[in-house]
């Protein structure tokens, strides 16, 4: 049993790849593969979140995972209403089940789920790594999805008022 898992936010079809995709989208997509590589290759398990709502509603073609992210069928879900992933969620249970306490932590949206589901599991006690290289949003609020990514990462890796380290690292790195 492994003290590591890898935790991918909301890598929907609806979410990352609609009329406007998200940024940099394709070299996350490798990255977030090359991330479950690794996992695999570690024995860690991978665990897949996906966000449910009116216009992303369970089974739907929009609800699924983007085609070109290498998971498999044991692969870990988390079906979720909320930004943060341990919100109402079981994702709790079940790192605590596999006696996880590391997270390996990417996918989208950057400055929404991605950032609130880390806050949550900074306050828990979990050591997390962004995976810098590995997580998405798109373009809002006068801001284009590159520079949301580059300054969540900037602000990532300036914290240090942690329970356990908070690191920020590329994939590549892992």
């Amino acid at each position: 049993m492994s003290d590591t898992a890898l935790l991918i936010i909301d890598m929907q079809c609806g979410v990352v790849a609609g009329e406007q995709p998200a940024a940099r989208l394709d070299s996350v997509l490798e990255n977030l593969n090359l991330a479950i590589a690794k996992a695999r290759r570690n024995g860690y398990p991978v665990i897949l979140v996906q966000h449910e709502e009116a216009g992303l509603e369970r089974e739907s073609a929009d609800w699924q995972l983007h085609p070109a992210l290498k998971h498999a069928a044991d692969d870990h879900r988390i079906f979720k209403r909320y930004g943060d992933s341990f919100c109402d969620t079981p994702l709790a249970e079940l790192l605590d089940k596999l006696g996880v306490h590391k997270l390996w932590l990417g996918g989208c949206a950057t400055d929404f789920c991605v950032d609130s589901t880390l806050r949550n599991a900074v306050s828990r006690g979990y050591q997390v790594t962004v995976i810098r290289d590995g997580h998405t949003t798109l373009s809002a609020f006068a801001l284009r999805g590159e520079q949301v990514i580059d300054h969540f990462n900037a602000v990532w890796n300036a914290t240090n008022a942690t329970p356990q380290p908070l690191c920020v690292e590329a994939a590549a790195a892992l």
